[in-house]
């Protein structure tokens, strides 16, 4: 079996919960956030639905120089949040699956100033950063959702409003 499917398994997976709580985000409160210095729903909602298409941007390269400075904008609308992880998913599990195991084991690298921040096994990255990191804002986002009043879907288990073991 080649290493990519189960990055590309693991991502079939993950993306059916990661569009239920991209449902629930109440439209109205897309300007909120929880903290001065935190971001807006709208900022953080449509941040979540890109990473899994950020991954190729960033891994293609051996070596990323001097990445480029993010600014996340805010979503407009649900269907805006929804069409960008459609895309999003589309692009990250093509990537994956051009990838042989070499190039998943060949090693990554990150520059800036000049210097390396950042070296590992390309499938590290993605791993280990990309994938965590999507996993991470979502989990965010159910944090915002509870702020906000929004049922808390189940993504890995009960949560206050919702059981998937019980019927």
């Amino acid at each position: 079996m080649r290493v990519a499917n189960s990055f590309i398994r693991e991502s079939g997976t993950e993306t059916p919960a990661t569009r239920t709580v991209l449902e629930r985000l109440p439209e109205d409160r897309f300007s909120w956030r929880p903290h001065h210095t935190s971001w807006s729903l709208g900022e953080l909602g449509l941040h979540v639905p890109q990473i899994p298409g950020m991954i190729s941007q960033l891994v293609t390269p051996d070596v990323l120089d001097n990445p480029p400075q993010f600014q996340q904008r805010a979503a407009a609308n649900k269907p805006e949040l929804l069409d960008a992880r459609t895309t999003s998913v589309n692009n990250a599990k093509a990537y994956l699956d051009s990838l042989t195991d070499e190039q998943l084991m060949a090693t990554w690298t990150m520059h800036a100033g000049g210097k390396q921040v950042l070296a590992m096994p390309r499938m590290g990255m993605i791993r280990g950063i990309m994938l965590n990191h999507w996993y991470h804002h979502r989990g965010q986002l159910l944090v915002y959702l509870r702020m906000l009043g929004p049922p808390v879907p189940s993504v890995y288990g009960p949560t206050g409003d919702e059981n998937p073991f019980v019927s």
